[in-house]
């Protein structure tokens, strides 16, 4: 009787193993249909975009097959790489984004190890306030600082706009907000007793952020990196705005002012710049997507 009951038991719970065991098969495999749907919808542009790029300008006007090549070519990229003005839109553009990328780590850096360790009257209220700035569009602050720099031309005489490195001063203020935002999270994330013991054996705050929370916070300030550098090499409003001539534009733009003339779209060479331009920042997220995430997520708990 026993042993009736006890496989009767086993019988019973059977089952219900293998309820779970399937469901989890179907949950992975809704999991991998839903991967390949994201990828396919994803991935579609940049290999429409690939393929464009090794066609002639006859072949694209000739409106066959739009996702085959019958005659593939290099001169899209040849023409693209061999002119100085589209050399001369890279060069501004990985100046402007070296040298924003450096400004904004530095200032988010100070900012955030101040608004996050160094407790004062109203930080938290501060540091509310600087990643509110950041939901402000830049489709509408480009206005008022234009209206800006044009009342600096008049008053000083010093001429800001049509200049490139006049970005390096603008990106900021697209940049170093949420940069501040994401360190404060991280900075929050590291035990008190580092700091506290560091105070107790006789360092000063910058020891304290040099030696201790830099190495700490790497992850993070490399996840503030890649933000600040993609916003910066992929911004199109503002060079837009406060740049005209050639040999002061950016990749972005100049690719969008140099290769539409009129109503004539060069496509072969517009995606061939696409994807030339893309290219920086997909090397990058490619080897330090891990630091990026991680980065991004360490201000989600504390302790």
């Amino acid at each position: 009787m026993t042993a009736l009951t006890a496989s009767g038991a086993e019988a019973a719970r059977r089952p219900q193993y293998g309820s779970i065991s399937k469901s989890r098969r179907w949950a992975l495999r809704w999991s991998y249909f839903f991967l390949v749907l994201f990828a396919i919808f994803f991935l579609t542009p940049p290999i429409y975009m690939f393929i464009t790029s090794l066609k002639s300008s006859a072949e694209i006007s000739a409106a066959t097959n739009p996702w085959w090549v019958y005659s593939p070519t290099l001169d899209n990229y040849i023409e693209l790489l061999t002119q100085n003005q589209y050399l001369i839109f890279f060069r501004n553009s990985a100046i402007v984004s070296v040298c924003v990328v450096a400004v904004t780590m530095v200032i988010s850096v100070l900012a955030a190890f101040a608004l996050a360790r160094m407790k004062f009257w109203g930080s938290a209220t501060l540091a509310t306030g600087v990643f509110l700035t950041y939901l402000i569009p830049d489709t509408l602050l480009f206005i008022p600082l234009f209206k800006t720099f044009a009342f600096i031309r008049e008053t000083l005489g010093i001429e800001l706009i049509n200049r490139w490195w006049t970005l390096i001063i603008l990106y900021p203020t697209l940049t170093v907000p949420f940069c501040t935002w994401i360190m404060i999270g991280y900075f929050a994330s590291i035990p008190k007793e580092l700091d506290e013991a560091a105070l107790i054996d006789g360092a000063s705050w910058t020891q304290t952020l040099t030696k201790i929370f830099i190495p700490v916070a790497l992850p993070g300030i490399i996840a503030a990196t890649i933000f600040a550098f993609t916003v910066s090499w992929a911004q199109f409003l503002y060079p837009l705005a406060f740049t005209t001539s050639t040999d002061q534009l950016v990749l972005p733009v100049g690719i969008v002012t140099t290769l539409i003339k009129g109503d004539v779209f060069n496509w072969g060479q517009i995606m061939t710049g696409a994807l030339l331009g893309a290219a920086p920042p997909l090397i990058i997220y490619a080897f330090l997507m891990d630091y990026y995430i991680a980065g991004l997520t360490a201000g989600a708990t504390k302790g």
